[in-house]
């Protein structure tokens, strides 16, 4: 039976990408977590919280910079290469610069796989765990809800949310309307706070107004068909969703009509984010091409090349917009930049290489 093995030369080649890349990582992170936790110091209790809640937010910026850490960390593995003079060595044994790129795309590809299906899940696991309104896409900077059952018409407007450990949800500044078949209402109930459970709202020291205007205070129960996980679903961001539960929870809200554009721009993101990961690798590969043994130019090729991947955020930005408003197919808008780079990165690469 035919077992896959690398040889010594791929597993040098992707020993030197992973050292450089992480080395590269370690550092963006150890900046951002320290700046992170500095700014956040004022709003925790303590030392401990602020220490989770930075690792929280440096998860969630973790997609942002990780192609830029990616074509860094190919810069750094070919300038290392090219100044130790071992990659004279390797393109000696009659490698073309394509060959020599397939260990640090391999490597590229495994980044953006652990990145989609196990980083994302644990940040977006720990950024939702107490979830509050402002976390949310809001209408009218309100929450509103509304359910209509065989008799009643149940209508819901809360200013704030909190999610409790309990995984009920807590609104604050309650409003709840109450209306009969003919939109009549039968009952308007306003609380500083009411609590949604799997068994329906819970209201403590309700103002109640029935339909004949006496007004009442006490507290009310309500059986409702709403549930915590509804009222996220409908409020939810797509980048709060992880890549596993997206394709159902794009399947239920096309079912109901709701628009989900920017959810398939999301799942398609974080599907082809492998082959975000390898662009990147081409584009550093063909910002390290140089004839010279002695007095390589990092510097200014790494200054060209943070330059170039700034430029490329912005256009990667447009076309996830134009995704997002449907005037690209969403998975087109995700491939397309991506297809863009690996092209120009590979024409300039033959061409050099053929200088």
């Amino acid at each position: 039976m035919y077992r896959f093995k690398p040889n010594v030369l791929t597993l040098f080649l992707m020993r030197r990408f992973f050292a450089s890349f992480f080395l590269v990582m370690l550092t963006v992170c150890g900046v951002i977590y320290a700046v992170t936790f500095v700014e956040r110091l004022s709003s925790n209790p303590d030392a401990i919280s602020t220490m989770m809640d930075s690792w929280v937010r440096l998860l969630e910026y973790i997609p942002m910079f990780l192609p830029l850490a990616i074509f860094m960390g190919t810069l750094v593995a070919f300038y290392n290469l090219t100044k130790s003079s071992e990659l004279v060595i390797v393109s000696g044994t009659g490698l073309s610069p394509f060959q020599i790129a397939r260990p640090f795309l391999v490597g590229a590809c495994l980044v953006g796989i652990i990145a989609a299906t196990l980083i994302n899940p644990y940040s977006v696991n720990l950024s939702t765990r107490n979830l509050t309104g402002h976390q949310l896409q809001l209408i009218d900077n309100a929450i509103w809800l509304r359910e209509s059952s065989d008799d009643t018409f149940l209508t819901v407007r809360a200013l704030g949310m909190n999610v409790s450990k309990q995984h009920d949800i807590i609104f604050n500044t309650v409003t709840i309307l109450s209306q009969d078949q003919n939109f009549k209402l039968k009952e308007r109930i306003s609380a500083k706070n009411a609590t949604l459970s799997v068994d329906g709202f819970d209201i403590k020291n309700a103002t109640i107004i029935g339909s004949d205007g006496i007004t009442h205070t006490g507290d009310r129960h309500i059986q409702t068909k709403l549930t915590p996980q509804t009222v996220l679903d409908r409020y939810l961001q797509p980048n709060q969703i992880h890549f596993w539960n997206l394709p159902a929870f794009i399947k239920k809200m096309s079912a109901v009509g709701v628009v989900t554009r920017g959810h398939l721009v999301q799942f398609w993101t974080l599907l082809f984010l492998p082959l975000n990961m390898m662009a990147m690798v081409m584009l550093g590969i063909a910002f390290s091409q140089t004839k010279q043994r002695r007095n390589y130019n990092f510097g200014t090729k790494f200054s060209l090349g943070i330059l170039t991947c700034f430029a490329l955020y912005f256009i990667v930005n447009l076309f996830n917009a134009l995704g997002n408003t449907g005037t690209l197919p969403p998975l087109v808008s995700i491939i397309a930049p991506q297809i863009i780079i690996i092209a120009g990165a590979c024409v300039f690469i033959t061409s050099f290489d053929t200088i």
